[in-house]
């Protein structure tokens, strides 16, 4: 596995993408509402984007329709925003976006909701923004990347729901998608060793079910829990610094520099 250090050009170059990545989920929250369809949140989103001089990557990614990802209630991830799906009270879902600004990328999710939703809905949220949290609480020099999935995995069984294994977190920053793979379960102690200058996304998604997805036949891209019940994701892109780590696409200043 090739982990590419990143220089300290491309580090301001993906710091800056991810800011702008942070500050479009920031933007689309007040249009997320009662009567709005998904292709519509697309459309505020591009416009972000654009105007800023970015360009959504997931727009014609391996032939994505749409220039992010937004996942209903079911659907674990790759949602694509449609006409006709029309949010209603109780909804929950998770906008995904990554943007590519002077060539740089930065990638982040994270959960709304559309009026007061059911108190699993509620829980679920909650347990899966903390499992975020215990990932990046293990981002610093030569720990053990398999560590993120470790404490990811043991807080989401504990509280009672599962951690979807068929997709993971990866690096990111000069593309799209770069080694390593960030699995959010693993062995203790497995895995490489994170070293300054790595950049990669923590992203869980957690199933009030089973960990299992499905994946819609007819678009080849939207992928539902096996059972239907409800799933939860959230992200950030993440730089290991000499200390500990820089959350590159935290623009609400949830966590501290290290």
């Amino acid at each position: 596995m090739n982990i590419l250090i990143k220089t300290a050009e491309q580090i301001e170059g993906i710091r800056k993408s991810s800011q702008l990545a942070g500050e479009t989920l920031l933007y689309i929250e007040p249009f997320i509402k009662e009567g709005v369809s998904t292709e519509y949140l697309d459309g505020m989103i591009h416009q972000y984007m654009v105007e800023r001089g970015a360009v959504p990557a997931t727009l014609d990614y391996n032939g994505f329709p749409k220039s992010c990802c937004i996942s209903l209630n079911e659907v674990v991830c790759h949602g694509i925003p449609s006409v006709k799906t029309i949010l209603k009270k109780g909804d929950i879902l998770n906008v995904d976006v990554t943007t590519i600004l002077d060539g740089f990328f930065g990638d982040t999710s994270r959960m709304f909701t559309v009026g007061e939703v059911s108190q699993e809905a509620e829980k679920l949220i909650r347990v899966t923004k903390q499992c975020l949290n215990l990932g990046i609480q293990q981002v610093f020099p030569d720990n053990y990347f398999g560590n993120i999935g470790y404490f990811i995995n043991r807080y989401a069984t504990s509280q009672g729901f599962s951690v979807v294994y068929e997709f993971c977190g990866h690096g990111v920053g000069v593309e799209f998608h770069e080694d390593p793979q960030v699995d959010h379960i693993a062995r203790k102690n497995s895995g490489q060793k994170m070293k300054p200058g790595m950049i990669f996304t923590i992203e869980p998604m957690i199933n009030e079910g089973k960990p299992r997805v499905k994946v819609d036949q007819q678009d080849g891209w939207t992928a539902r829990t096996v059972d239907d019940k409800l799933s939860a994701q959230f992200e950030h892109t993440l730089l290991v610094t000499e200390t500990g780590c820089e959350v590159l696409t935290d623009v609400s200043k949830e966590y501290q520099v290290t």
